[in-house]
């Protein structure tokens, strides 16, 4: 606690003696724009619950306004902070940045407008897990069928509230680490298209590098036929597992308390969707080596691709580290030491063309006769280490970004419930 600042004894706690006690209704809106039959745009940028994460937008829907669900109705603008009003427990809330101007979010999101409070500062403080919790224990409290609360909760809800001045300080210093985890994320959001086009450009299109440099196709590369349609001239068609191990996954007994908890990651299905097809660093549970010895489960090697092959069927991911995974998913590691992100963007190229050939879905069940069933073109050697070459300086600045971001996120989530209670001022007293 900073020893320059005297505190004082309110309702809601001990505070700095400068700050004061607000309701939030006193300086902010809520739902002050709802969409109406004038609306002016044909098509709408929506913003539904499930595409906000960590703060995140991670996508939004362009849709006809009369295709649009009929939850697509609240109006949002720059500087608008996005609360789910729906299992908060779950923490879809973001801060709008500069949106299109046909933005739509869901009536399932409290939609706050700041007025006469800093926007971010309102932001944060309604985003700490104290404020979170306060949300998710009305919500759980009411007899609907899922947790949820009406949004003039927060409208009657008390902030605290020091300057205009520090409220500004405090705004700047975390969001400073929020650009920082952003910029992160578009960095790999670009590092991994372009991973993803040089493995569509070789090794689909076969536009890899000819003797010449040239790209091999369409510089006239001899092509041949195969079950597959043409191929490259000393190219082969084979199966996934020509290339590639299968490693399968266990659960220790949840009854056995000495096989939980421990230093080991344990990867879920669930922990697999939430990768975002990308590397996954940690996992919702962990096993001891208790566990790992006393069940079917084992430890699968780092660059392992794990595959989720029952529930949502079809979601992929890489491992950071060594790991296990449970039952519901699959590993595959490359037989070869130069090979492991070469079959990681080709399973990701498979699963894609799935998905989309069967319109949203892969198969009820992805079994190890499915891998044994996929054909797939094989190169020469020389040209799956070029690649590996290429892209391993790619992949692993993308988690390196990613270990950076979640060491970033921790110094964030740590700092924030001690400056929104004026427990640390620093430069306030200069």
């Amino acid at each position: 606690m900073d020893s320059e600042t005297k505190f004082k004894e309110t309702e809601i706690g001990m505070i700095p003696e400068d700050w004061d006690i607000v309701k939030v209704k006193d300086v902010a809106t809520i739902n002050e724009l709802l969409m109406q039959k004038n609306y002016p745009y044909d098509e709408i940028e929506y913003i539904d619950i499930k595409s906000v994460e960590n703060r995140q937008i991670l996508e939004t829907q362009k849709l006809l306004i009369s295709e649009s669900p009929s939850r697509a109705k609240r109006i949002i603008r720059d500087k608008d902070i996005l609360i789910s009003t729906v299992r908060p427990n779950l923490k879809h809330f973001t801060y709008i940045k500069n949106p299109k101007p046909n933005t739509i979010a869901s009536t399932g999101f409290a939609v706050i407008t700041a007025h006469t409070v800093n926007p971010l500062f309102l932001y944060y403080y309604l985003t700490t897990d104290e404020y979170t919790n306060f949300l998710t224990q009305i919500a759980e409290s009411h007899t609907s069928a899922y947790p949820a609360f009406n949004p003039d909760l927060i409208e009657n809800s008390d902030l605290v509230l020091p300057s205009e001045k520090e409220q500004k300080w405090i705004a700047d210093i975390l969001s400073s680490l929020d650009d920082k985890i952003d910029l992160n994320n578009q960095m790999n959001r670009t590092l991994e298209q372009i991973a993803q086009a040089l493995f569509k450009h070789w090794f689909i299109d076969f536009e890899f590098p000819d003797e010449n440099g040239n790209p091999y196709r369409s510089s006239g590369g001899r092509m041949i036929e195969s079950e597959l349609g043409e191929i490259p001239e000393g190219w082969n068609v084979g199966n996934l597992l020509d290339f590639a191990d299968i490693l399968s996954g266990g659960t220790p007994k949840t009854s056995v308390s000495e096989y939980w908890d421990g230093g080991v990651s344990w990867v879920s299905a669930k922990d697999v969707t939430n990768s975002n097809g990308t590397f996954i660093l940690a996992t919702e549970k962990t096993i001891t080596q208790e566990g790992i010895k006393r069940s079917n489960a084992k430890m699968l090697p780092k660059y392992t691709t794990v595959v989720t092959a029952r529930g949502t069927v079809g979601n992929i991911c890489i491992l950071s580290k060594e790991m296990a995974i449970n039952q519901t998913n699959y590993g595959l590691k490359s037989k070869y030491d130069y090979a492991d992100f070469f079959l990681f963007f080709t399973v990701l190229n498979l699963i894609h063309d799935m998905k989309q050939n069967a319109y949203g879905t892969v198969f009820d069940t992805i079994t190890t006769k499915t891998f044994k069933q996929i054909q797939i073109t094989l190169s020469p050697i020389k040209f799956i280490e070029s690649f590996e070459y290429i892209v391993s300086n790619l992949m692993n600045k993308v988690l390196f970004n990613l270990e950076e971001s979640q060491n970033v996120t921790l110094i964030r989530d740590s700092l924030l419930p001690q400056l929104m209670t004026g427990k640390i001022r620093i430069g306030v007293h200069k």
